[in-house]
C-alpha cells in the first residue's frame, strides 16, 4: 500500500478535478477568446470557476486573476507593485520564514534599490505585530507575510500583523501567501486585513498549472504579460482552461467540508504527535498551535535524506522540508529556533483529507524500524 504524506508539496487530484479537466480537453476545448459558441462555452466555464474561487475567500470575481501557479501569482503582485510605485515608495516588510517565491522576488527587488525589512519570530517562535508596526514608515509600499508556514505549519497572526501595519500607514499594501491555508482553514480576505492573496490549485486537489491571485479593487498593479489582453489585461496569453476549470471543481468539492475536515485532521495530528513522542529519538518541531495538516519533527542521529529514502523503500512518501528547496536547507527552521543539527534531521509529514489513522501507524512503525537499522549501519 502506497502511503503518500507529502501533501504540502502537492496533492492527488480529486475525481471532480480530473473529470472537469478531461471534459474541457475533449468536449469544451474552444479558445475562450474565440467569438464562436465553442469559445463562448469555454469563457463561461472560466467565469464560473472564477466565481467559485472568489466566493471561497469572500471577494468579487473581478478581483481574481488566474495564473500558472502560486509562484507566478506572488511574483506578479510584488514586481507589478514595484513597477508602479517603486520610484516613490521603496519599503518592503516581510519575514525570515517566507516561501522561496516571496523570498527570492524580494531579494531581486532589494538589488534594485528596495529597502527590505525582514522580521524574525521571537524566542518563543511567535511573531509580534508590534515588530511589523515599528518597521512601517511613509515609504513602505508592501507588507508580505505568509499565512501558514510550509515547513512547520506555524500559523502567523495575519489579522493582528496587517491590522497593526495599517494603523501606522493605511496606504501600505498587504499580501499573503495562503497556499498552505487555502481550503484547510476558513479564509476570508477581510478577516485577515489583506489586500492580496496567493493560492494554488495543485495544493488543494486540483491539477498543476493553475493558480490564482486576489488583488483588492482599486490597487494598481502593472500587467504581468503584454499581448492579447486575457485576464482583463493583467496576464495575456490563452488561458490554461482545463487546469482552471479543474481548480474550480476542486474548490467546489472541498469548500463545504473545511471545518469538519479540519477537526478530523486535528485528531490525526494529535495522535501522531503522541505516538512519535513515545520514541526517545524524536523531537517535534512544529508548534502546538500549528495547522494540523503539517507536522515537522527531527529523527535525532539520522539525516533527513537518509530516513526519507528508507521510508520511500517502505512505499511511504514524506518530505525533508520545502519541495522548492530541493533538499537544501532553507533557513526557516533555524529562524523558528530549531538547532542546526536538528534541522538537518527533519521529516515533514503533511496530511490530506484522504490520510488515515492506519497509514500514520505504519509510518510510526517504519520510522522506528528505520532508526534501528540505520543506527546499526552508521
Amino acid at each position: 500500500m502506497t502511503i503518500y504524506l507529502d501533501n504540502a508539496s502537492t496533492t492527488k487530484p480529486c475525481e471532480a478535478a480530473v473529470k472537469a479537466a478531461l471534459r474541457m480537453m475533449t468536449e469544451t476545448y474552444g479558445n475562450p477568446s474565440s467569438l464562436h459558441k465553442m469559445g463562448l462555452a469555454a469563457e463561461l466555464e472560466i467565469t464560473a470557476a472564477r466565481k467559485i474561487i472568489a466566493d471561497a475567500i469572500a471577494v468579487t470575481p473581478n478581483e481574481i486573476y488566474f495564473t500558472s501557479g502560486a509562484s507566478e501569482s506572488t511574483a506578479a503582485l510584488i514586481l507589478g507593485l514595484w513597477q508602479n510605485f517603486g520610484k516613490r515608495k521603496n519599503g518592503i516588510i516581510t519575514t525570515t520564514v517566507e516561501h522561496p517565491s516571496v523570498k527570492e522576488t524580494v531579494n531581486t527587488l532589494e538589488k534594485l534599490g528596495a529597502k527590505v525589512i525582514r522580521i524574525s519570530p521571537g524566542k518563543d517562535g511567535q511573531f509580534s505585530p508590534k515588530d511589523f508596526a515599528d518597521a512601517v514608515d511613509e515609504n513602505t509600499l508592501l507588507c508580505t507575510v505568509m499565512h501558514v508556514n510550509n515547513e512547520t505549519g506555524a500559523i502567523l497572526p495575519l489579522k493582528e500583523i496587517f491590522g497593526a501595519v495599517k494603523r501606522v500607514n493605511p496606504d501600505v499594501i498587504t499580501h499573503t501567501d495562503a497556499v498552505q491555508s487555502f481550503m484547510k482553514l476558513p479564509l476570508k480576505a477581510a478577516d485577515i486585513n489583506t489586500d492580496s492573496i496567493t493560492i494554488s490549485a495543485h495544493k488543494v486537489h486540483g491539477i498543476k498549472g493553475s493558480g490564482a491571485l486576489y488583488i483588492k479593487k482599486g490597487i494598481r498593479v502593472a500587467y504581468l504579460i503584454p499581448g492579447g489582453g486575457q485576464e482583463r489585461g493583467f496576464r495575456s496569453g490563452t488561458e490554461a482552461v482545463p487546469a482552471i476549470i479543474a481548480f474550480g471543481a476542486a474548490v467546489k468539492t472541498l469548500l463545504p467540508d473545511i471545518k469538519s475536515a479540519l477537526k478530523r485532521t486535528e485528531v490525526l495530528n494529535k495522535n501522531l504527535r503522541e505516538r512519535l513522542s513515545e520514541l526517545r529519538f524524536i523531537t517535534i518541531n512544529s508548534p502546538d498551535d500549528a495547522i494540523p495538516y503539517i507536522l515537522n519533527f527531527s529523527v535525532r542521529g539520522i539525516r533527513s535524506e537518509i530516513m526519507l529514502h528508507f521510508l520511500e523503500g517502505e512505499d511511504i512518501f514524506v518530505s525533508s522540508g520545502s519541495a522548492c528547496s530541493k533538499g537544501k536547507g532553507s533557513g526557516v527552521l533555524t529562524a523558528f529556533g530549531v538547532k542546526d543539527k536538528d534541522a538537518d534531521e527533519t521529516i515533514r509529514v503533511s496530511f490530506s483529507r484522504e490520510t488515515s489513522a492506519e497509514e500514520l501507524e505504519k509510518l510510526v512503525a517504519a520510522i522506528n524500524t528505520g532508526y534501528e537499522k540505520l543506527q546499526k549501519n552508521r
